[in-house]
């Protein structure tokens, strides 16, 4: 099914009251493995230069990514972005706790180029940083507790420290 159909699927079954976003996400793409295990641990000079485990977005346009991520979420800002890199944080057991106490995930999304941004915090080209993911859907929809990003195109998946990832940006 093309990302069209299903945005048309979408805006349907929202009129209707039947729609569930989990089987909209379902049917729409599984981009790439949902696991989240990367298998080599980056050091702290690889950790720009060094690819990290590849992941696939959707190639969709613009215009049918943002028709998409509003119909799902629609009264959430986003932002859909190009060339990122999800990081997954080492934390400790505590620190894990902590950060699940606070409903989020120890995740966080670098992006080089914002293609578009609901809020207008990011001009187009500019790089980006999130906070903790509080979700991960679908291989392309990060969430955090203020924004949505869509993920376009090919990505890749990392380790790093906490320290490590927040000392480069």
């Amino acid at each position: 099914m093309a990302v069209g159909d299903l945005l048309d699927d979408v805006v349907i079954a929202n009129h209707t009251s039947e729609f569930r976003r989990s089987q909209a996400l379902t049917i729409f793409i599984n981009c790439h493995t949902k696991g989240r295990t990367v298998t080599e641990r980056t050091s702290d000079s690889e950790l720009l230069s060094g690819p990290g485990e590849p992941r696939q977005g959707p190639m969709d346009t613009d215009e049918i990514l943002i028709g998409l991520v509003q119909a799902l979420y629609p009264r959430k800002p986003y932002c859909l972005v190009e060339n990122w890199t999800i990081f997954n944080v080492d934390v400790t057991e505590e620190e894990l706790n902590k950060i699940h106490a606070a409903g989020q995930l120890p995740m966080i999304l670098f992006a080089h180029n914002v293609r578009f941004d609901s809020e207008r915090r990011f001009d187009v080209g500019d790089w980006m940083r999130s906070t903790f993911a509080t979700s991960f859907e679908e291989g392309f929809l990060f969430e955090t507790r203020n924004t949505i990003y869509v993920l376009k195109g090919l990505g890749h998946e990392k380790s790093a420290t906490l320290k490590t990832v927040l000392s480069f940006f």
